[in-house]
């Protein structure tokens, strides 16, 4: 493995060299979407340069050279995340693709009137809505399984929740706003006990920490390449085989057939079954880049990094007067989302921009955990493995500064 060197790193990621008015750009968002390294840049613009054809349908060089190169990214992932086998592994369109999948194929095999689905009260939209459509779709009742005030999950309130008729237990690995990483053992031990699966939204924490899905014996796990330094459009969903042979297609088309007459169809094996129409290989081989990249570092010291980068800006932030971090148990990870009383976080957003800095300001697509602490919206910084403590300083030093000219 390569030592970890953030300054050599940030080499690596051409956008980190761009100015924004006129300053340097200090990027905070990769919560929403991470920066590129080069090597995928390379590689997405090669496969369009020199070997771009359709994977599973051609006998021609091209196809050939793609298919190969889109099931090694495939099992490339697996090994990743620690799946069985790469069968285990659907290429989506993202996590929201992924987390839709489950509800809908899954759910419309296995969810009937009168089961609940439980939820936790932190998960991103993606993770929230598809259950409630699926619940609606099938007369079930969703259960929320709240948080406390420090973001902590009340993990101790499942035993009121679950019961003979939970099928579901959604959960996230990482709170996209504030940071929490719940203790998802308990969870998914107290999910199997009342005969429910577990899905988990990894799209935070296979980004920070990683993830081994048959350690944590999860039943789905959702996550999106872009998150993850890879390209946009292109998401993953693991599934154990037993469940996603048990589950039928949510597409039809292309792909995911055995055999179509007018009197029946038959369809592939898992996972082509669930990879209908013409698959994002690019986007896929991609993915398999960054993970090649990520792989050359030692993730416990890319969690080092990422955990002083949190504690800096969290030490520096909470100087600020009237300023209130949201999420404060002491495992979150590298995500700072606060307010600052008298300041709309659009307006703090719109002074950090024209400083160089990039924040995401907004409900983060978890308008329940803005309703939980009576606000209606945040800001939020969110880093990654090429930010530095200067950059940390940066965010600090800007909003000190914004508040000075928004409070006159």
């Amino acid at each position: 493995m390569q030592p970890f060197d953030v300054e050599s790193i940030r080499r690596e990621f051409p956008i980190l060299s761009r100015k924004v008015y006129g300053k340097p750009l200090v990027y905070l968002d990769s919560g929403a979407t991470a920066q590129k390294p080069q090597c995928v840049i390379d590689r997405v613009a090669s496969l369009y340069r020199e070997t771009n054809a359709n994977v599973h349908r051609g006998v021609h060089l091209l196809s050939e050279e793609a298919t190969e190169q889109f099931e090694a990214a495939r099992a490339e992932i697996a090994d990743f995340i620690g799946a069985a086998e790469k069968e285990e592994i659907v290429f989506t369109a993202g996590a929201t693709a992924s987390l839709n999948t489950v509800a809908y194929a899954w759910g419309e095999r296995f969810v009937q009137a009168g089961d609940n689905l439980v939820v936790s009260e932190m998960e991103h939209h993606s993770n929230l809505v598809p259950w409630q459509l699926l619940a609606e779709r099938k007369g079930a009742e969703i259960r929320m399984l709240p948080f406390d005030d420090e973001g902590r999950l009340r993990t101790e309130l499942l035993p009121t929740l679950l019961d003979g008729r939970t099928r579901v237990v959604a959960v996230t690995q990482a709170s996209n706003t504030l940071g929490t990483r719940p203790d998802l053992r308990t969870v998914i031990d107290a999910a199997h006990a009342a005969g429910a699966i577990a899905v988990v939204d990894g799209c935070q924490g296979v980004v920070h920490g990683g993830v081994d899905v048959r350690a944590l014996d999860c039943d789905f796990y959702a996550f999106s390449g872009h998150k993850l330094y890879g390209p946009t459009g292109i998401g993953v969903l693991y599934g154990k085989r037993a469940l996603l042979e048990a589950m039928p297609p949510f597409l039809g088309g292309g792909d995911m057939v055995d055999r179509v007459t007018f009197a029946r169809t038959t369809f592939a094996p898992v996972p082509l079954k669930f990879e209908a129409g013409t698959a994002d290989f690019v986007g896929a081989i991609g993915l398999g880049e960054a993970v090649r990249f990520l792989r050359q570092f030692d993730a416990a010291q890319i969690e080092a990094h990422e955990r002083a980068l949190l504690q800096r800006a969290e030490e520096r932030l909470a100087a600020i007067d009237r300023l209130r971090i949201y999420g404060t148990t002491v495992d979150k990870c590298a995500i700072v989302s606060f307010n600052v009383e008298g300041v709309h976080p659009y307006d703090m957003g719109m002074i950090l921009d024209k400083l160089g800095i990039a924040v995401r300001t907004g409900q983060h697509c978890a308008e329940p955990v803005m309703d939980h602490f009576g606000v209606t919206g945040m800001c939020r910084a969110s880093f990654a493995l090429y930010n530095t403590l200067a950059e940390a300083d940066a965010l600090a030093d800007g909003v000190a500064r914004a508040v000075r000219m928004l409070r006159g």
